[in-house]
């Protein structure tokens, strides 16, 4: 009875969150060259997609300047999603795209917690959150990004550490630890959460990933 009434709020709980308009305080970014700095790029790709995995379709959440949107669509067989709320971001990110002739990025601007992605469910083998769950409501986020994954399909997730002082980053008060992300993505249905290993790539910030 414990159990059906715990599901019960957490369902009320995903549905509440579906209603309410994205919100990420403390979100504007720097400038683009202060902000690549924090990151290299192609190290914490490697990272987060280690393996003999195949990235096909893949979808960023929240693709800011494009800093990870080029080097995952390297990675790519398919199309990159890159979705931002602002329309200067995705500017930003389409223009990278030009510039590196990366031809199979498809940014949009999207609000993509109160009217989702757009994606088809099931439909992606990728995604990507990185720096953006601190915004309001996350578990609505990554409920969508449950939703467009593919079963077997991968969530990496970035954020800035909270044991550490960093240059950048929103307010301590409000950055989600790893325990608590790991939390969030079994909540959302998230299975095999794993750590990964930043501290030569991103050392202000801390890595998970987890499958559908």
């Amino acid at each position: 009875m414990l159990d059906e009434i715990r599901n019960h709020d957490h369902r009320i709980r995903i549905r509440e969150e579906r209603l309410s308009p994205m919100k990420v305080p403390e979100s504007g970014m720097p400038e683009e060259q202060d902000w690549a700095r924090f990151f290299d790029v192609e190290g914490a790709m490697d990272a987060f997609l280690a393996g003999e995995r195949a990235v096909k379709q893949a979808v960023e959440f929240g693709c800011g300047y494009g800093t990870f949107t080029v080097a995952l669509a390297r990675r790519s067989n398919g199309h990159v999603t890159a979705l931002d709320i602002e329309p200067e971001m995705v500017a930003a990110t389409q223009g990278k795209a030009v510039l590196n002739g990366t031809t199979n990025i498809h940014a949009r601007q999207r609000d993509f917690i109160t009217g989702g992605t757009g994606l088809a469910a099931a439909s992606q083998t990728d995604a990507l959150v990185f720096n953006i769950l601190h915004l309001e409501r996350p578990l609505a986020l990554l409920q969508e990004v449950h939703r467009v994954l593919q079963p077997g399909g991968q969530i990496s997730l970035m954020h800035w550490r909270t044991d550490v002082p960093t240059p950048r980053g929103p307010p301590l008060s409000i950055r989600p630890t790893p325990s608590q992300c790991e939390q969030w993505l079994v909540e959302t249905g998230f299975l095999h959460v794993h750590p990964v290993d930043l501290t030569k790539s991103c050392p202000y910030h801390y890595g998970l990933i987890a499958t559908r």
